[in-house]
Parts: structure tokens; sequence; C-alpha cells
């Protein structure tokens, strides 16, 4: 008969091997080579059989071995210097501490700013294959922001959910069709620890639920090196069946219970932060990081607390909140939103008669609804009350941000795509993760072993010579075609057959061939049936005699994605053919183990996605990191890293609208380049059978993108641009006992109520005579009527630029009007502009508010123009 449940029963280890927990209990060991040897070492046939799972390997292994081993004295030295080392690790001072000792030196004040605590939501983690707690790309950037965080001492606390049955793991049936298992995941079975309070018992938060319910939720902890990851896991006997199964499944489920998972996230998230705190004396969280619109919850949470603790109203604790909070929106097209109905929303918020919420009491139902009002009323969208409860948000690319801008101007009405206050910080990956052993050899050398976290950038890559770099090469395409080899086997095994019908997945691939990897997510925009557009070609590819490629593909569609199944069902059965079998292949079950290897031996990485729907994309940094080729649709990081000398960028056919024929354009320009510039310049064979150029684009690709790529980039660039000012405008808008942030809404009231009445009067010019000339200086005037607003609540600006038959104004520039006379009905303000253009040029005075805590011009979108 089969276990109704299943647990984990942790071993009681030897004394003498005490801190071989404490190494095991800290994820720093998933990125660190030196204690992932140190318990292959434990038992090296266990270790390969629990896939690098040191608290299963524990688990398994004999207490015969445990015992012989507390005796082992050269493994008690080198557990001990790790434990030492790792303990170094946690509590010495690293980037971010000498960033704001270097401010503090130096007298500038930046270093003031720095916030003592983040805390960073999403609703996946991809820290580890042995934390089963993300899906893909989401979930491994926000792994790899915890990492980097860890490494730069960046003092992040992360939160999440703890899903019993994680994402699912992949299969495929006889006729190549995904299908998917869920095992259930004993939290005792994983690197995590229950968060304990005063009374030693584990802590727990409850969010109140529509009809009278709490759903509660217990607080693991995931400690990622310096970083503690918060996740609450609501699988226990105080909900009833419906809520404990809210953390069953990680994008599982219809809308409500998707709904559940962000409140809890949000809400829930919010108080457990609060609870880990203050059980630990962890610093508060001064900044509120928002990594996508699932997290959007928790500005409600925060704004509740301000308004029971500290008696704000909803419009005080607003802007209280807003000053501290930044979100990150994935997503370049609006589909990708999560949009609830608006009746759902409504029925969570369960207000009572008076429409009082009873999830956030001291919240109007109307106030919260207000946040994520969207063009369609029916619709509650969650990007929308990210955007309007953080006052810093950012796309994860430079071209994600112009997309993004463009997506949400409609929230900035009057101002232009380019003035909506979203930036962007392009995404970036874990070199310790993602690069091999080998390869962080070769760029410690080409970086003169400065610290890659913080070296920006890598100067010395002339030291590392071609036959190193080549011989590496083939280390990792071969240990490439070994796991291929294994998991191709595996899957037939699956799918139906027997042992004495797969003699030929032994002789799949050749280590010898130019290897192209392609592996993501299975979804529509992404094209993972591209290369299939003419069969005959891409085989003609693959059985080329002289230039042959191999093509190693892998990637999930999601169980609901009946379209993203379609398409890999096609490739699977593509892949099937005798023909050519032994030259691509398609790997089942893609998690960050096989990634490692995938992205690492595969000479070129592919990916062509359409354009711009790839918000940024990571895989080819990975690739990148190992000297890997990009060979990709300009779309993404690659839009703005792409340089020439790092791979090949596949035309678009940007602006046809009939998809088949862009699909057949785009696909054609695929084949040409791999035909006629990446197969030649692989075979392009020196006299030391070395490929010469190839060998000098992936010393290139590794100094110019290695440093650019890494997740510690991203970090750094985060703190600086959006950790540092949003924690110095949450200081600013608290202090005084949060003074300032009522003013601030006072203010806000005010100006918002007299904004229907602001008008430019009218607009005179002088000085340039009946022909203007290039060096003439035109004098504008302006009239402004403030309707009682103080001039120095607004901001007055001369417009001027190009202009078209439309007479829209283009390349502009926005120079301040500096007020003369008048009151506020009707204040003069005067500003003399150079003529610096010559043809036809246009101008226009506009009116838009002005404080000092604002961190943007467009920021409350309001505009008035002439």
């Amino acid at each position: 008969m089969k276990a109704l449940r299943r647990f984990t029963v942790r071993p009681q280890l030897p004394e003498a091997l005490r801190p071989l927990g404490a190494l095991i209990r800290n994820l720093r060991w998933s990125w660190h080579p030196a204690s992932q040897d140190l318990f292959a070492d434990i038992d090296p046939e266990l270790w390969k059989k629990v896939e690098g799972d040191p608290l299963r390997l524990l688990g398994a292994v004999s207490v015969q071995r445990l015992q012989e081993l507390s005796t082992d004295v050269d493994f008690l030295q080198r557990m001990h210097a790790l434990d030492a080392d790792l303990q170094h690790y946690l509590t010495e001072p690293r980037w971010y501490q000498q960033q704001i000792s270097h401010h503090t030196e130096t007298g500038d004040g930046l270093g003031g700013d720095f916030p003592r605590a983040i805390a960073y939501f999403s609703l996946e983690f991809g820290v580890s294959e042995v934390l089963p707690n993300y899906s893909g790309g989401l979930g491994i950037l926000a792994g790899d922001h915890l990492k980097s965080a860890s490494d730069l001492g960046v003092p992040i606390v992360g939160i999440g959910l703890l899903y019993r049955f994680g994402y699912f793991w992949q299969s495929l049936n006889a006729d190549g069709w995904q299908q998917e298992h869920y095992p259930s995941h004993d939290p005792q079975g994983l690197p995590l620890s229950p968060v304990l309070g005063a009374d030693s018992e584990q802590l727990s938060i409850a969010v109140p639920m529509p009809g009278g319910r709490n759903i509660v939720a217990r607080i693991w902890l995931a400690q990622v090196g310096r970083v503690p990851l918060l996740l609450l896991d609501t699988d226990i006997e105080a909900n009833d069946v419906e809520l404990r199964q809210v953390t069953d499944k990680l994008y599982g489920g219809d809308q409500d219970h998707r709904i559940k998972q962000e409140i809890l996230v949000g809400i829930g998230g919010v108080r457990a932060v609060r609870a880990f705190c203050e059980a630990t004396g962890h610093p508060l969280p001064e900044v509120f990081h928002m990594n996508e619109g699932h997290a959007g919850f928790l500005g409600l949470e925060r704004i509740r607390t301000l308004i029971a603790e500290e008696g704000l109203t909803f419009s005080e604790a607003h802007s209280a909140v807003r000053a501290g909070t930044v979100f990150t929106t994935h997503t370049p097209v609006p589909a990708g939103i999560d949009r609830f109905p608006m009746s759902m929303v409504e029925h969570y918020l369960a207000g009572d008669s008076e429409g009082d919420s009873s999830l956030v009491p001291g919240l109007h139902v109307g106030e919260v609804l207000a946040l994520g009002v969207e063009d369609d009323p029916s619709r509650f969208n969650m990007a929308h009350m990210g955007l309007r409860l953080a006052q810093r948000a950012n796309g994860v690319a430079k071209l994600h941000g112009v997309i993004s801008r463009e997506m949400f101007s409609g929230l900035f009405p009057g101002f232009a795509p380019h003035e909506v206050p979203i930036g962007s910080v392009t995404n970036g990956v874990h070199l310790p993760t993602w690069a091999s052993r080998e390869m962080r050899q070769i760029a410690g050398d080409m970086a003169n072993w400065q610290d890659l976290a913080s070296a920006p950038e890598w100067p010395n890559s002339a030291s590392v010579d071609g036959e190193r770099l080549w011989e590496l090469r083939n280390t990792l395409r071969a240990r490439l075609v070994e796991m291929a080899r294994m998991a191709v086997k595996k899957s037939w095994l699956q799918r139906g057959r027997t042992e004495a019908e797969l003699g030929w997945t032994d002789s799949i691939l050749d280590p010898e061939i130019l290897t192209i990897g392609f592996a993501r997510r299975v979804s529509t925009y992404k094209r993972l049936t591209l290369m299939l557009r003419d069969p005959a070609r891409l085989k003609a590819l693959l059985l080329d005699p002289d230039h042959p490629i191999q093509i190693v593909i892998a990637g999930k569609a999601h169980p609901a994605d009946d379209g993203g199944k379609t398409y890999m069902q096609e490739m699977v059965r593509f892949t099937d053919d005798p023909e050519i079998r032994h030259r691509i292949v398609f790997l089942p079950d893609y998690d960050m183990g096989m990634a490692a290897i995938l992205c690492s031996g595969a000479d070129v990485w592919l990916n062509n996605p359409l354009r711009p729907q790839e918000a940024s994309g990571t895989s080819g940094m990975k690739s990148a990191l190992n000297g890997g080729l990009n060979l990709s649709i300009s779309d993404g990081w690659w839009d703005e890293l792409y340089d020439g000398n790092d791979g090949w960028m596949i035309p678009t056919a940007d602006g046809i609208s009939d998809m088949e024929r862009r699909n057949d354009l785009e696909a054609n320009a695929l084949y040409a380049l791999m035909e006629n510039q990446v197969t030649r310049l692989f075979y392009d064979r020196g006299l030391d059978g070395r490929p010469g150029r190839w060998v000098d684009m992936v010393r290139h690709t590794l100094a110019y993108l290695g440093p650019r790529v890494q997740a510690t980039r991203m970090v750094r660039d985060y703190v600086e641009q959006y950790y540092a000012p949003a924690a110095a405008a949450n200081r600013a808008v608290s202090a005084d006992s949060l003074a300032p942030a009522k003013q601030l809404a006072a203010w806000k009231d005010k100006v918002r109520s007299a904004w229907p009445q602001v008008r430019v009067v009218n607009v005179d010019t002088s000085g340039i005579g009946a022909t203007p000339s290039v060096g003439s200086v035109m004098t504008v005037r302006a009239h402004v009527d403030l309707a009682g607003l103080a001039p120095s609540d607004v901001a007055v600006q001369a417009v001027m630029g190009r202009v078209g038959e439309t007479d829209e104004l283009h390349e502009v520039s926005l120079t301040p009007m500096a007020p003369i006379e008048g009151d506020s009905d009707n204040v003069a303000y005067e500003v003399e502009l150079p003529l610096s253009q010559s043809g036809s040029v246009g101008y226009t005075v506009r009116v838009l508010p002005q404080h000092a805590l604002l961190a943007a011009p467009a920021e409350l979108g309001l505009v008035v123009t002439a």
C-alpha cells in the first residue's frame, strides 16, 4: 500500500561533524566548489545518486561511514577550514560595506543613503535545484539576485512561498506530448529551518479571508549565503482543505487560487518580515522591492500598518509607502500582466456595509480598487497597482524600459513616453552558479584576480592563450554530449522503449561538432519551432558533410498551455527522425542542473523571440560566461550588448503584420547566418587545428560580456540607482514622526484639487524679428493661471523642438521659465531661448507639479500645455 504522506527524518551527526550541518544548511555551498567537493567525498557514488543534494546525502549515508569520517583527520581539517571560510564570508565587509565606508570618508553623504535592509518579494526563487521553488526565468533571476546580493554584502531579505509540489518535473509520452508530474516535497527534506519565536515555536502569520476565516502560514528560512529567504507554507492543520492548498503548486490552479497566493505573499509576506525581524533582531527593511506585480498587495499591508500604528490617513500612508517602494516589471506585452476580475478583488477585500475592508482594515474598498484601475473597468491590473504604489519602477533591459514606458504611458496622460517614470536595470546572472569551474579560473585571470563580483572590466584577456580557451571549450562540449546521451536514453525509457532498443543513444551527438543550444520556457513568442520553417534546409545543415551542426533543445510548456505543448511535440517528433536524431535532441525536464551543463557546453546559444517580446532573457548570458557565442534576435539584453564581435544578430522583419511571412523571413535569415557565417567560422581551422578567429571571438565575449552580464553588476545598479534613492526618500518622508509624509499628501490633494483650473492664459514671443535665424535669441513670456497654487508648487517649461506636418513636436528641449511678476491668478513667466536649429521649429509652454519629494516630473501624471 502507498503512504498517505511522506516525511524526512534528519540524521544525527557525530559531535565531531557538527560543522558539517552548518555548511549544508547554508545554500552558499550551491555555488562554492570546495564545499561541494567535501560533500562528494562523504560517499562519491551516493553523491551522484542523490544528484548533488547534501541533505539527501546525509539522509542516505550509513552511520558507519559518518563514524569513519568523524575520525578522519584530513576530512575534519577540510571541514573546519570550510566552516571558518563560511564564517568569514558571512561577516567580512564586502562591496556594500566598502561603499558605505568610501562615501563616509569622502563626505559626499551618499553612504548614509544606503538602506539598512531591503525586502525583496517574488513568487518564485531559483536558488538551487535542491530547493525546487522556481519554474523559469523569473525565479532564476530572483535566485541570482539573492546570491549576488550575498556576494556583495547587500542586506536583502527574500520573501516568497514554499510550494508543496513546486513546479512540475517533465517527461514525454510515446507520442512526444509533455507529461507533468508533481512529487510532494517535505520541508524537512529541504535545506530549510523553521523560524522560531521567543517561545521556541515556529513563527506563523495569519491573513484574513472572506467569511471570517484566516489563512495561516508558517515561516521557513532558507539561508542563501548572507541573505535570509523567508518562505510561507499553508499546508498546516490550522487551515481547512481549501486554504491548505494555497501553497500547493507554483502557477497552478485558476485565478482564484492565484489571487490567494498573491495576497499571501504580499500581505502575509510583510507580516512575516516583521515577525522575523522582531524574533532575530534583523533590521526592519527600509526599501520594499516587488519583483513583478505578483507582490503588489504588500503596499496595502504597509499602508494598513501606518494607518493603524501612526494614525495616518490613506493618502498620507500612501505617500509614505511609495517613497520606499521599488517595482520591477518583466512584462513586455499587456497580455502578460496579472489581471483579476474587479469583482474577485472586491470579494477578497471583503468590505463591510461602510465599504471598509476586512482584508486590510482601515482601507476603504474603493481606495484599493482605484489602485488597479485600467481601461477595462471590469479588470484589476496588478502592474498598475505596482506602479501606483512604487515611486521608482524599472524594466529589465534598456529596450524593455522603452517598451514599458510606451506600454504604461496611459497612466501619465500628456507626457511623452520617454518621460514616463520607468527606468531600466538590465538583468544579469550569477557567475559562480553558471560559469563552469574551469571558466571561473579563466575569468579570474582575465580580471587580474580582482573581485569578480565588483570588477567593472576584465582587462587582462590577452593573457589567456587560444590553446587553453579551445581545450576548455572542447571539454565543456564533451561534457554536454555525455549528459545529453544519458538524458535522451532516460527519456526514451520513460516513453516505453526498452534497453535493447536504445543502443543508438550511446553515440548520438559528437563532441567535435559545432553545437547549438536552445533552451527556455516554451511559449508562443519564444518561437521554439522557427528553426523548423524549412525542415529540409535544417536537415541539410545538420548533415552537412564538411560543416555539420548539432542542436540540443530543452524547455517546459506551462501545464495549461496546449499551444506550447503542441510546438514542443512538433519539435520532439522532428528530433525522433532516425535520419537526424544523432544530430538534434530534445532533453526533457530542464532544470538548473541541466541548464548549467547545457549553457556552458553549447558553442552557440540560439534565441529567436518575436521582437520586442523578450523582456531581457538570461540564458544567453549564462552561455556567454562560458565562452559561448550568441546567435539572437535583437531583443532583450542582446539588443544593447551585441557589439559585432560577441556573436551574431538575426535580422528582424519588424513592421510586418503577417506572422507567417515574418516567421519565414526571419527563419531564412537564421538559416543564412548559420550556413554562411557561423559554421564557416567554426570550421575555419589553422595549422594548429584551432579555429583562430572563433577563439578570438570567445576571448572577446568573455572579456567584454563577462563583467556586464553578471547579476552582481545588476544588483550594484539596483543599489545605486533604486535602493539608495528609495531609502533616502523613505527617510525624508518618515522624519519628525512622518510629518513630511503628511505634508506631501496634503500638497498632492491641494494640487489635484486645483489642477483642473490651472491653465496657460497666453504666450508671447519677442526678439527674433520677422526672419528668425540661427543664433537669434527668442524671449518667451507666458501668463499662467495657477488657480490658487503658489509658483513654488509648479514648474513652468518652454518646450522647443522640430515639428512635422501635424505640428507634433519632436527632438524637444525643455527649458525652465522663471516667474517675473503677478499673483496666483495670473503669474508671468519668462525665458530666453537661443535658436540653434534651422528648418521647421516650434515651441509651446507647459505647467506641471513640482515638489522636492517627487522622484520624477511626471510622477503625478498631471500636466497642462498651452
